[in-house]
This record gives C-alpha cells, structure tokens and sequence, in this order.
C-alpha cells in the first residue's frame, strides 16, 4: 500500500483539469487542524469523500477533490506556548514577531501530519491544489472578506458579556462551550437593607461575583417587596451602596424572588444593567484573579477568593444558608476550563441579516441536507442564532485589519486586500498612513485576530481564488457536495452557507451556495458505544489498524456500517 500511495501522490495522478466540458464533481476536504493526526472519524470521512470522487473519475467527470489544512488558531498558540513552557519562557517575554516566527518553525517542522497520513491511506486528493488557511491567498481573501462585511455594518466592535476562557486568556464563541453537569453550592446571602434592621436574600452559584454587584432586582409585580423598591441595600464586604430595582427579568418563583445584578459578569444582568444605566464592574483579570476592583480579594484565584468570602460572610452572619444543587457549568471545549462569562471589547459579526438567505436556501431545496433531522436542527439554530463573537485575544491567525487612531481614537479600516510577504508570511499591505476623521498618523493596528471558523467559513470560495474571477472558481463552485461530522453542523457548515450567499458573485442564489448537498455522517464508537475520546483512552489510531488489516478492509467496513443518522460501532471481528 505504501509503495502505491507514494506511486499516485509523486505522479500527480489525481490531477483536476478545469478545461474541457462536460459533467463536473468538486468537493473541499474538511480542513483538518495542523496540530493534529488522523483519527477513526477522519478514516470515515475521507473514505465516503474517495468513494465518491473516484467513482465521478471513472465516469469521466472533470472531478476535484481539494485538500488543505486549517491553521487552528487557539490550538496551535496552546501547543507552541507548551513547548515554550518547557524553556521557561512565556510569549509575553518573546513578543508578538517572535512568537509568530516560532508558531511558523513549529508549523514546518511538526505542522501538518494528516497530510502524510491522508497520502499513505491513498486519500486521492488534487494535491497540486493544496491550500493553507494563513498562506498569501487566503490571507487576501479573509482581509477581503472582513472588509466587505465592515463597510456594510455588519461587523461591528462593542463592549459586551463574552465566554472569557481564563487558560487560553480569549473570548470564545457560545459553540465552543460545553455545558457539563457538576454538583455544586447555591448560597444564600443578605444583603443589609440601608436605614433598616432588615436583609433582602439573595442566591448564588458564583459568591465572588457579589464583588461587582452594582444593584439588587426584584420583579415589578411582586408584591412581598414593593417597599424596598427605590431604597439601597448595603453590599456586603464592600460597603457600597447600591439600588433596589424593579425589572421583568427576575422570576419571582425562583430563589427568595430577590437576585443580584452583576452587569460585567452574567448575560442578563448584562441587559439589566443596560436598561437600568447600571456601573459594569469587572471585578477580574484575564487569568481569572480577582481585579483590584475586588477590593482586599485582589490577587487571588476566583476559587480561592470564593472560599474566602464565603467564610466572611459567615462570620459577620450575612450567610444564611447553603444548598447543594447539580447544575450545568460551561468549560471550553478545547481546555475545559471553566469559561468565565466577562465584560470585553470584542469584534462582533451580525448574524440575522446572513441567516435569512440561509434558511431561504435550505427551506427552498437548494441545498439538500442529509439526514433530515438535521435539516430541521440546522433550521432552528438560525431562527435562533446570536451575534458572533469574531475577535480572539491570540497572536497566531489572521490579525484584524483595522488601526486605531492613536490621537482620537477613529478606527480605520486597511485600504484594501492586498498583503505583502515578511519573512515569507502573509500580512496585510492596505496599512492607512492618515486617520480620516483628524489627520492624525499615529495608527495602531487591532491586536486581536479572528476566530479560526471565520476563515474556514471562507473554504469553498477561498479555496478556489476567490476574490478573483479565477477558471478554478467557474467551473468547480458552487462545489457538489460538502460531507461533515455533524457535531461542526453549526461551527462550519452553516457559517459557510451563510457566507457563501453573502460574498460569492453569482446572479442568483443557486449560483452562490458553497455546496448543493449537505451530507453529516455518522460518529464512530467504541464496541462500548462509547465516544471516542484521547484523553479517556479509547481513541483508536486508524493507521495501526491498516497496518493490522489493510486500508481496504478498515474502509469496507466502515462504509458498509455508515447508515445515515446512525453512529458506528467500531469492533476488530467486524473488520
């Protein structure tokens, strides 16, 4: 096998001619991260896709099968920082340059695995049409999309409640917290009514919140607490002031009916305190200590001052009393930290304007989903989807193209697309050298970069040479057929729906949709029916099993187990 995978990549045998006529079948490879290795669920995947597309060669169908690699922006800056860690050197102490010079090296070195696997397992992939998600070309069409997206107010920069991961110090998108069961506490505390010898109680998951409160609510109609409206209660270890408010949000049957407002680090008191023209006290830092804004709690870890206060409250008699509760706490799908919710200027992309031709699309047929209960999971996520969070506070990805002005803080938007090579990597070349409100030349670009998924949302079009009327884009997109782990339905697959109609240039619709077929296949278990999971050991390395089996019978079985909407259960006997 190994002599023949070499055989077909060295002679380019797969080679995708985009001249001629006739009948056409294009399909990009799922960019696989550069940090990783093939799995059972790659092995699933690339057989259905090598099926298909030697199977459309064979008929003589001018047939594409486009590979490329995903940079994985968190990833990749937790495994650099990693091997930087065993130096005993943060990045901080690096810089921004030199930390992306390091990123790079590990990238050549080490980078890119699954692309030897994927050769070795026979995957027969137009290698001649590799592409990187940082590489020049792609580069230019993320700044180009970004741009697009900027003029016409979509994409927006505001203070607002973010999923804060504290290990891998960024904001994170809803989709990349996971929402775990764990026991925990609810305390009761009081909160000392001023002018009176009365408490108002409230209950709390996170006790080190309590810090910024900057108002107690109750419901407007709730009658039990209609005379402390407009008085102050006193907040505990602060001593401060703060209102007694009235708003709809509060559940009267939930608690005492009384809750705590805490607009820098929870969603709704976030919105309460808008309403209500409420102080935002962040009363944390980025590694999830407590800020000096915490008074005689700063410098400590959130847990450790949640300890402390706890025990303070009890001894001035302000702890009325703790339950024990099961409830769902968020961690971050890639670290599984717990993810803070925190107040953060961010990028933002407005999501319902791009949604609607989305739900048009899947709605009218076209675009085919399979199966068809994830149509309608697909169709609900977009009559329900929020705002998303763009910006991410790492160094390895695509920076933001927008400066800010330094004397009157004007941001201002690079020129145009354009990037230039430094030291062989991509960087925007669009630099303003004026701000257009004062004159000023003092210009500072964005530090943050964006979200992996907005450059892979790109794929189909970006892949092809998108922005420019490239040959490869007019025979080969809208691409046939896009085949996916569900478990990305909303990560990518959507977001590239959306995408697709917005940027691509096609008169109508059918013209500008990234894929014509939405195929999610199956997961892969263990013989358990458990999960594959590394970290529990019961991942299964698909490159053993070829060399135990042979690729052909690991492939067979998987493809005749991979019944739509019904998970596989891997076992040797059936191989």
């Amino acid at each position: 096998e190994e002599r023949w995978a070499k055989s077909w990549f060295d002679e380019k045998l797969f080679r995708a001619e985009n001249s001629g006529d006739g009948p056409v079948f294009s399909i990009a490879l799922p960019p696989p991260n550069i940090t990783g290795t093939i799995h059972i669920g790659h092995m699933l995947e690339h057989t259905q896709i090598d099926m298909l597309v030697r199977w459309h060669r064979m008929r003589g169908h001018r047939t594409l099968w486009l590979p490329g690699m995903d940079h994985a922006g968190i990833a990749t800056q937790f495994v650099v920082e990693r091997q930087l860690a065993k130096e005993e050197i943060r990045r901080q102490d690096l810089g921004r340059e030199e930390f992306e010079r390091r990123a790079w090296h590990w990238r050549t070195e080490s980078g890119g695995a699954i692309k030897d696997q994927m050769i070795r397992l026979g995957a027969s992939c137009d290698w001649t049409r590799e592409r990187f998600t940082l590489e020049p070309s792609l580069y230019r069409a993320v700044i180009e999309a970004f741009l697009r997206l900027y003029r016409e107010g979509l994409i927006y920069r505001g203070r607002y409640i973010v999923n804060w991961c504290p290990r891998c110090q960024t904001a994170i998108s809803d989709l990349e917290v996971v929402h775990v069961e764990r026991p925990g506490k609810l305390w009761h505390l009081r909160y000392p009514v001023v002018g009176s010898n009365e408490f108002l109680v409230v209950a709390t998951t996170r006790p080190e919140t309590m810090l910024g409160d900057t108002a107690v609510a109750i419901h407007p109609d709730d009658e039990r607490y209609q005379r402390f409206l407009g008085k102050h209660v006193m907040l505990p270890l602060m001593e401060r002031e703060i209102p007694v408010i009235a708003d709809a949000y509060v559940d009267r049957e939930f608690g005492t009916g009384v809750v705590k407002i805490t607009p820098a680090h929870d969603p709704n008191d976030f919105e309460v305190g808008r309403r209500h023209d409420l102080p935002e006290i962040d009363v944390m830092t980025n590694d999830a200590h407590m800020s000096a804004a915490a008074g005689k709690y700063a410098g400590l870890d959130r847990f450790e001052a949640r300890a402390r206060i706890v025990s303070d409250l009890e001894a001035l008699g302000l702890l009325e009393r703790i339950e024990d509760i099961s409830h769902a706490v968020g961690v971050c799908d890639r670290c599984k930290s717990e993810v803070e919710p925190r107040i953060s200027t961010q990028w933002f992309l407005k999501m319902k304007p791009l949604a609607e031709p989305a739900k048009e699309a899947v709605r009218g047929g076209l675009i085919e989903v399979v199966p068809d209960n994830q149509r309608t999971i697909l169709l609900n996520w977009l009559d329900n989807i929020r705002d998303w969070c763009i910006s991410r506070q790492l160094w390895w990805g695509h920076r933001i193209p927008i400066w800010h002005c330094d004397d009157c803080k004007e941001m201002v938007p690079a020129t145009d697309s354009r990037v230039e090579l430094v030291e062989g990597h991509a960087r925007a070349a669009g630099i303003p050298t004026k701000c257009p409100k004062c004159g000023g030349a003092k210009l500072t670009q964005d530090t943050d970069v964006l979200d992996t998924w907005f450059s892979s949302s790109l794929w189909p079009f970006s892949t092809l040479g998108w922005p420019d009327d490239t040959r490869d884009l007019r025979v080969y997109y809208p691409t046939s057929l896009l085949i996916s782990g569900y478990d990305i339905l909303f990560f990518w697959d959507v977001r590239m729906i959306m995408m697709g109609l917005h940027l691509t240039g096609g008169a109508a619709p059918k013209e500008r949709i990234p894929f014509k077929r939405l195929y999610l296949h199956s997961l892969v278990r263990t013989s358990e029916g458990a999960k594959m999971s590394k970290t529990k050991g019961t991942g299964v390395d698909p490159l053993q099993l070829t060399q135990q089996y042979g690729t052909d019978a690991l492939r067979y079985m998987l493809a005749s187990m991979a019944a739509p909407g019904t998970d596989i259960i891997l076992s040797d006997d059936r191989i």
